[in-house]
């Protein structure tokens, strides 16, 4: 059913050949004055215009595309429904279609498809890889009895199915940190809640947030809006880097940033996601989706990092080739007071162990992260 690659548009290598021989036979006729090789190179000539007739005639299809889901997890099933119609006032011939799905062509019979009816398609989006899976356009492809024109025509618009990184479940988020006034770093399952900004007051607010003296300089009543100081915030770090990877260490690594990500999500905690090589603007599953190897300047991230102190729990996600770098990644402790790595893909003999400057897990793919993640003892 699925195909790779397109269908071409243009004479054929016979139409070709039947035009040359076209142009010799009519030109040896009238040249040497034989009549019947006229009259072969006129049929040859006959021959080509009308299939060139039968293959610039248009049917008139009306086309829509429904991916049911377009956001689905990788994996996980998800169908293009296609609904092609014929607005033809005259009955169109049996037509060779063709819609894309992703690298590949997927056939589609349009078997005698008569004036005002139309007919109803189906087929699976490949969902094994993460990524975009673009679906469409449908070429419809008009070839002559004779087959020496072939011509491919687009129909309808091209829809995109999104497969994003399997999440695996975590119990575990990492535990609040808050600074006490002596200085030192506590760890406390509830925050701590301290003045952030004022907003106007809106019916349903608290009277006891009201901030008078503010109300009285502006005119309207002012709230206090309040922040947990020591809600965990969590700064995913995801290494895109083409060195660090290999196999589909990547793909787990994606998988695990993704788990944490709606882990955190679920618990109504602060999380940010950063890629070493790619941007991470927009939402977090979408940048996982479309996050791909490149080249990137990992010291140079870990300086903006350590420069902007995002947060409290640093998580450094890389594969087998980014082993290396923990050293680097554990400097990172005195601004993030948690920081975690894990290193996705092939385990090492002797596998890293933790240290009190940064937690190590090592796993062979998202489903292991994700149970070694929730057996972590130090959070």
């Amino acid at each position: 059913m699925f195909r790779g690659g397109g269908q071409r548009s243009g004479l054929t290598a016979r139409g070709a050949g039947l035009i040359l021989a076209t142009v010799v036979l009519l030109g040896a006729g009238f040249r040497f004055g034989y009549p019947d090789l006229a009259l072969l190179g006129a049929a040859a000539g006959v021959a080509v215009l009308a299939a060139l007739v039968f293959a610039l005639w248009r049917p008139r299809l009306g086309v829509t595309r429904v991916a049911d889901p377009d956001w689905v997890a990788r994996g996980e099933p998800a169908d293009v429904t296609l609904t092609i119609s014929n607005t033809s006032r005259v009955r169109a011939a049996t037509l060779v279609a063709t819609d894309r799905c992703g690298t590949a062509s997927v056939e589609v019979p349009l078997l005698r498809l008569r004036a005002g009816h139309d007919t109803v398609e189906s087929y699976p989006v490949p969902t094994h890889r993460r990524g975009l899976v673009p679906i469409g356009p449908l070429h419809v492809t008009r070839r002559d009895p004779l087959g020496l024109i072939t011509l491919a025509r687009g129909y309808g618009g091209a829809t995109v199915v999104r497969v994003y990184p399997k999440v695996h479940p975590l119990r575990a988020v990492p535990a609040g940190l808050t600074r006490s006034l002596d200085g030192s770093v506590d760890k406390v399952p509830q925050g701590t809640i301290t003045f952030d900004t004022l907003r106007e007051y809106v019916p349903g607010d608290e009277i006891r947030r009201i901030h008078w003296r503010s109300s009285a300089k502006v005119g309207e009543l002012m709230v206090r809006e309040q922040l947990d100081t020591a809600e965990p915030t969590i700064v995913v770090l995801l290494d895109d880097r083409a060195t660090a990877h290999s196999g589909d260490s990547f793909e787990d690594a994606c998988e695990a940033a993704a788990s944490i990500v709606v882990a955190a999500v679920r618990e109504d905690l602060p999380v940010s996601l950063h890629l070493v090589a790619g941007r991470g603007s927009g939402p977090h599953l979408d940048v996982l989706t479309e996050a791909v190897l490149g080249d990137g300047d990992l010291d140079a991230t870990l300086r903006q990092l350590r420069a902007q102190r995002l947060g409290d729990t640093l998580i450094f996600l890389t594969g087998p080739g980014g082993r290396s770098d923990l050293g680097a990644v554990s400097g990172l402790r005195g601004a993030y007071p948690v920081a975690l790595a894990g290193i996705l893909g092939d385990r090492d003999s002797s596998p890293s162990s933790p240290t009190d400057r940064l937690l190590v897990i090592e796993a062979a793919d998202g489903a292991e992260f994700a149970a070694a993640w929730d057996g972590m003892r130090g959070w």
